[in-house]
């Protein structure tokens, strides 16, 4: 499903956030990006969706070449992929059922099956009830819920998810990765960056561990490795 070819990532300031990176990951992996804070993986990230191309190298997502792309083709792409911020972006002026809806408004989806999709999706990950609340009325792992309902309501082959636990706490943190870990055991592909050591030790997946922009290490079964 992934596929990236010599890659590197330089920044205009000179900063270098990848060096020749080569990964393959197929259909159906569930991998935790892992490192040293400034080590790229937000950069690697970033490439996934399109938010940054590569100063050099191929990405490749479902075959398709994401350097080459022409911008007008971006969100097509981003419509079979799924993203998970640290700080959330919700929308603030718009509900719970709002900000998930908003991603099949988008793309035209009608009315009725936006409705009917969008309370599916809350209540598979746990907040049925909360459709008319504001962002600000929600704790912290309410709100990565949203984050969460509002990145696969499209049905993503793809999830990346950049530092999903980093504001919670670890009760609701590990809440959070339950409701990965079955998303992921329906057939989405899930790349997520930590620093948790806690969680990548207990869910023994795939480990790509990144230092200085390189990867160094790449284990089936993996633990974090580094210190937080």
């Amino acid at each position: 499903m992934i596929q990236l070819k010599n890659v590197s990532k330089i920044y205009p300031n000179g900063a270098r956030a990848l060096v020749d990176v080569n990964l393959n990951i197929g259909k159906g992996e569930f991998v935790f990006l892992v490192g040293p804070s400034g080590a790229g993986k937000s950069t690697l990230i970033k490439l996934l969706y399109r938010d940054e191309t590569p100063t050099r190298g191929q990405v490749q997502i479902n075959g398709k070449n994401l350097v080459r792309m022409r911008e007008r083709e971006v969100p097509y792409l981003r419509r079979s992929i799924g993203v998970i911020f640290q700080d959330f972006k919700l929308l603030p002026n718009k509900t719970v059922h709002e900000n998930v809806a908003f991603a099949l408004e988008v793309i035209g989806v009608s009315k009725r099956e936006v409705r009917n999709r969008t309370r599916n999706m809350l209540e598979l990950v746990g907040l049925a009830g909360k459709e008319k609340a504001f962002p600000n009325e929600l704790s912290g792992g309410e709100q990565q819920r949203v984050c969460v309902a509002r990145a696969i309501i499209n049905n993503p082959a793809l999830l990346v998810a950049d530092e999903p636990t980093g504001n919670l706490d670890p009760e609701t943190a590990w809440g959070i990765m339950d409701l990965l870990f079955n998303i992921n055991k329906r057939g989405t592909t899930i790349v997520m960056a930590t620093h948790a050591r806690a969680i990548v030790n207990k869910m023994q997946k795939r480990v790509i561990a990144i230092e200085n922009g390189r990867v160094a290490r790449d284990e089936e079964m993996g633990g974090y490795g580094y210190d937080v």
